[in-house]
């Protein structure tokens, strides 16, 4: 299982405001969640499950902003394969909560 951390940046809008692609990507991202899960940040959005998958996933959120007529994208990817076991996000964010808790 992998995480990915991505930013997509639609390039040319309007506005500075880019909240409407962001709701268009998180319409494909939830179309998905038969084989990923994903976590909407201030910053960015972050993707779990199998490279595949979430390979896939990427190029049609990478799309969304080309199919609402804007003709340059840039997409930032983080990916985080791990392949001695199985990490959720949640596991990760777990693991520090805890050794924050044992030091306080």
């Amino acid at each position: 299982m992998a995480i990915v951390d991505i930013t997509v940046i639609p390039i040319g809008t309007e506005t500075p405001s880019v909240s409407d692609y962001v709701v268009e990507i998180q319409k494909v991202l939830e179309a998905n969640t038969d084989k990923i899960r994903y976590e909407l940040t201030p910053m960015s959005t972050l993707i779990e499950g199998e490279m595949e998958d979430l390979l896939e996933v990427i190029r049609q959120v990478h799309e969304v902003p080309f199919q609402n007529g804007i003709q340059r994208v840039a997409t930032n990817i983080r990916i985080d394969d791990r392949r001695d076991k199985k990490v959720k996000m949640t596991d990760k964010v777990n693991t520090i909560q805890s050794k924050l808790n044992n030091h306080a």
